[in-house]
């Protein structure tokens, strides 16, 4: 059956419709955006629509409601990031703790491209928790539990290396990486200046290193 010959139906548009998929992705890349510069509860429907080039009360035919655009927008960007991290971590070229050194200087020069106007989309939800959809917590902190695991897997291989010292629990670094990072991220963003970013990276190698 040649697809492109079958009239459209009134309604929501069949998902393998062409160009659905497309204008769902331009949705997606427009909400990336503005959430990690504005936030979700700032950031409002039409603003996303004009960017995406999508024509106003369109948007229910490729989400629910905010709620679970907001959803999907989370497990986006918490892919992307873990696919961030994966290639840093799982770069044998450097040491364990020189892949983390590498990451934390992309993710500033990163913010520094983009005139430190954006932050991190997880962390700016976690800030507006309490005006959020409660289902949205738990997803979160999901996405922080999955970063924090892929980094605790880089520290252990540091201290196999010699790096980090047998002692330091490499989970509770982890965590404590991720805990003062986001607090970096956002102080870097509200100074437009990567000097936050760089103090706790200096603090973060000094307290670890042997």
């Amino acid at each position: 059956m040649d697809v492109a010959n079958v009239p459209r139906r009134r309604g929501r548009p069949p998902k393998a419709a062409t160009g659905f998929s497309e204008t769902r992705a331009s949705l997606v890349r427009a909400g990336l955006v503005r959430l990690t510069e504005k936030g979700f509860t700032a950031t409002g429907l039409d603003e996303i629509l004009k960017v995406a080039g999508v024509p106003k009360g369109s948007f229910y035919h490729y989400f629910d409601s905010k709620g679970a655009f907001g959803t999907e927008l989370i497990d986006r960007y918490g892919a992307y990031f873990a696919g961030k991290l994966e290639r840093f971590f799982n770069d044998h070229s450097r040491s364990p703790l020189a892949r983390i050194e590498a990451f934390i200087a992309d993710a500033e020069a990163a913010m520094e491209r983009f005139a430190y106007s954006r932050g991190c989309l997880v962390g700016n939800l976690g800030q507006e928790m309490g005006a959020l959809p409660e289902p949205f917590r738990q997803q979160l902190c999901d996405v922080f539990a999955d970063w924090q695991h892929r980094t605790a897997g880089c520290l252990r291989a540091a201290q196999a290396a010699g790096e980090i010292g047998s002692l330091h629990n490499a989970d509770n670094l982890a965590a404590f990486f991720w805990i003062g990072w986001e607090g970096a991220v956002l102080r870097a963003k509200l100074e437009r200046s990567g000097s936050p970013l760089q103090t706790f990276a200096e603090g973060f190698f000094t307290m670890i290193r042997t």
